[in-house]
């Protein structure tokens, strides 16, 4: 029984040659394999943060390059074809119906985006004219003629203003005019191509109260509107032989609006324009002339050039002498 056991603690003893129990050869290869997988482990980390820094480093690089992009892109970019315009937002503040044949507004589509009159300056081409000077003095017998234009005030009052005679156009539709009553009669409407559509979205207001057949309003926004290239309105104002003065309130949508003014007697037209290719205008036009009785101050108000396919074109409201 001795032998046998001194010969199980030899074994023993040959499986141990360091000293220490064989048992710990095990736990001692276990610490050896956790080392290396902690150090792959951690190689593995450093390339995924790598990996996070740099693609955060070409998402912070996209977003700068879209931003630039966006911040080089003009909105005003190619001027259209005089039938309309691509790049140009559609609709605004103007109407939003166009004129069928048998002269009634037809639906075109909401109008957008709802941008404010005058908040983008007019296109260069050409430059708006804003006035045609007097002549310093007048030779007797001869002829006098002088335009300017300005901003409307927001509220106009025809029977002020008017004081031989004036004329509204639109307060009952397109046809619809209401004349100063027991007037001058001075003023003569003498049509222009086109059909004439009413609409009731002016930013200024004009009142009256000496008018017929409406005898008053406090405050109508109404108007009236043709669209396309070459249609408008022909106005004429009677002399009297006496210094008068016309002011003509107008406006345009989406266009280029154009107006001549000339004597009947002959002499050089003076031309203003008033244009907006991204929303609606207006204007007060002040004309003074002196004329004899037997001649006329001829206006036309035409549509020069369309900025949209839907209905670029010209207003009128209202016409006041004095």
């Amino acid at each position: 029984m001795a032998d046998e056991d001194r010969t199980r603690s030899d074994a023993r003893a040959e499986d141990a040659p360091t000293g220490r129990p064989a048992s710990h050869r095990p736990r001692t290869l276990a610490a050896g394999l956790n080392h290396r997988t902690l150090r792959r482990l951690a190689r593995t980390r450093q390339r995924r943060r790598r990996w996070a820094l740099e693609g955060l480093g070409a998402l912070v690089c996209l977003v700068v390059l879209v931003a630039y992009v966006g911040t080089r892109s003009d909105p005003e970019s190619g001027d259209g074809p005089a039938g309309g315009s691509g790049g140009v937002p559609a609709g605004a503040t103007r109407p939003t119906t166009l004129p069928a044949a048998d002269g009634h507004a037809t639906d075109a589509g909401p109008a957008l985006p709802g941008l404010r009159p005058r908040e983008r300056p007019p296109s260069p081409e050409p430059s708006p004219s804003t006035s045609t000077p007097a002549p310093p003095s007048k030779k007797p017998g001869a002829s006098l003629l002088s335009v300017s234009r300005a901003e409307v005030p927001a509220e106009v009052d025809l029977t002020a203003v008017g004081t031989r005679d004036w004329m509204h156009w639109g307060l009952r539709g397109g046809n619809s005019t209401v004349r100063k009553r027991s007037g001058s009669g001075e003023i003569v409407d003498g049509g222009g191509r086109g059909t004439r559509i009413g609409w009731d979205g002016n930013q200024e207001v004009i009142r009256w109260s000496d008018g017929a057949p409406e005898r008053a309003d406090r405050g109508s926004s109404n108007g009236v509107y043709t669209c396309g290239v070459g249609n408008g309105f022909m106005l004429a104002v009677a002399g009297s032989g006496a210094p008068r003065t016309v002011q003509l309130y107008a406006g345009i949508w989406m266009a280029r609006g154009r107006l001549d003014v000339r004597l009947s007697t002959g002499g050089p037209v003076s031309t203003l324009r008033l244009e907006d290719p991204y929303t609606s205008q207006s204007a007060q036009f002040t004309i003074r002339f002196e004329l004899p009785k037997d001649a006329r101050l001829v206006l036309t108000w035409t549509v020069e050039k369309v900025f949209t396919e839907h209905c670029g074109n010209v207003g009128l409201q209202a016409l006041a002498l004095r």
